[in-house]
């Protein structure tokens, strides 16, 4: 006789399916974080590869059961994680999910409603439809038919904006995307899988894109044009100056397409939304809520000016959005994505949305950035470091005065292989610099002390 099969996530016996199983995965947690200590484990890769081998069988014969696999195999992950909800894992726009997101991401994965039909996802394709409408909103205020797609992030947000300025364009010529040196490397990706011309790059020795250089490459390149301009480069968080990138691209009718990613949830904060101006005279705006939105990952955004351009996504599949459930008033979800199996990723910015409301949400992005500013007054003070330029956004470009690029390198990586702390590396002024991207809201000023101790001991060892 066959045994009963394991229970299911959802339907009115999901919920006590699941409470003990939540259990032996917070304590798995709990447990895994304490063991780890710090913000990411001691040994580096070989060690972390040891650790997980150890576990045993992937796909044994007999299984463990549930309370065994899961307690094993959460604690071991959090306790080989690199957690960046300790102060010192800051390497990344890899930011600490808030509680309540992550809490909404399980009724997400419990409920598995599949955004490619209304019949699978009524009222999380009505949730998404509110919610893109009003975030598109935020972003161009003053549009008369803005829309916005949920996306996995930066990189597809920038390849459907490519692919949907090459729909617009379709003419002899193909599309050219126009980009400067600090742009993200999805475009280049994107111009590959697209079949398009490798972008043109526009040199940013500033770091950010120079309006009178933008013009000289449009005089001098034949369209149709794409600019990608970008609010919030990955390795500085600079911002190019997008009203006068935007006069420019008129004078010249290129398209402009505004890579936020990291910068567009700026628009929360009434101190800080001004950094922004310009950016609704963008045609495609690309805004990631996993960063400086404290979402689990993925919560990516491609916002456009007006629904329209979303034209070239429409796709008929007979078993999913038939012509007669559409003409009798069955929401078609397939042209709001370029996947169709997808996870409902927007309840989980819907639910922290409604908890924060913009005022909660800025207070969050205004935190961080003055984390920022403070943690440079720091490393100004200290007479063995040098800092880079003052942060536009939250990340820090420091580095050991004195100190060659192999040895900034090695103070890296001898802080991550130690378990100690977990920053990033960024090339600028043809230098190497060490990078902290503070995307925390409880980090203190002794966290940030904590961090300078470190390089300095890691710098005269």
């Amino acid at each position: 006789m066959r045994a009963a099969p394991p229970p299911l996530a959802g339907g009115a016996p999901g919920a006590d399916a699941l409470r003990p199983l939540l259990g032996a995965v917070l304590d798995a947690l709990r447990t895994g974080a304490e063991e780890r200590g710090g913000p990411l484990p001691a040994g580096g890769p070989e060690a972390a590869a040891r650790r997980t081998a150890g576990l045993g069988a992937v796909l044994p014969e007999t299984g463990t059961g549930p309370d065994e696999a899961l307690r094993t195999l959460v604690h071991a992950l959090a306790a080989g994680a690199a957690d960046p909800a300790d102060p010192l894992c800051a390497a990344h726009l890899h930011t600490p999910p808030l509680a309540l997101a992550a809490a909404a991401d399980l009724a997400a994965s419990a409920l598995n409603p599949s955004m490619d039909s209304w019949d699978q996802a009524p009222a999380a394709s009505a949730l998404e439809a509110e919610v893109t409408a009003a975030l598109a909103a935020e972003v161009f205020p003053d549009a008369p038919r803005p829309d916005a797609l949920v996306t996995t992030g930066g990189t597809e947000s920038n390849q459907l904006a490519l692919l949907l300025a090459r729909e617009r364009h379709t003419g002899k010529d193909p599309l050219r995307t126009v980009v400067g040196t600090n742009a993200h490397h999805s475009f280049r990706r994107a111009a590959w899988l697209l079949g398009l011309p490798a972008p043109v790059v526009v040199p940013t020795p500033r770091g950010t894109l120079d309006p009178a250089a933008l013009h000289t490459t449009l005089t001098t390149t034949p369209g149709p044009l794409l600019v990608a301009a970008t609010a919030g480069t990955t390795d500085e968080g600079l911002i190019d100056p997008l009203p006068e990138i935007a006069d420019v691209c008129a004078a010249h009718g290129a398209d402009l397409h505004a890579d936020a990613a990291y910068g567009g949830p700026l628009l929360f904060s009434r101190t800080h939304r001004r950094l922004l101006d310009g950016l609704d005279r963008a045609r495609t705006v690309t805004v990631d809520l996993h960063k400086l939105g404290w979402q689990p990952a993925a919560a990516g955004l491609l916002a456009v000016r007006d629904t329209n351009d979303l034209a070239p996504l429409a796709h008929t599949a007979d078993y999913l959005n038939a012509d007669d459930d559409t003409d009798a008033g069955l929401p078609d979800l397939l042209g709001r994505s370029p996947r169709t199996t997808r996870r409902p990723d927007v309840l989980k910015a819907a639910v922290t949305l409604r908890a924060l409301g913009r005022t909660g949400l800025g207070a969050l992005v205004d935190t961080c950035m003055d984390l920022a500013q403070d943690l440079a007054d720091r490393v100004e003070k200290t007479p063995g470091l040098d800092l880079r330029a003052r942060p536009a956004l939250t990340t820090v470009l420091f580095r050991p005065r004195g100190a060659d690029d192999a040895a900034v390198a090695a103070i890296r990586r001898s802080l991550l292989t130690g378990g100690r702390a977990v920053l990033g590396r960024a090339r600028a002024d043809g230098r190497l610099w060490l990078k902290a991207t503070l995307l925390n809201p409880h980090a203190t000023p002794g966290d940030l002390d904590q961090l300078i101790t470190l390089v300095e001991g890691s710098a005269h060892r």
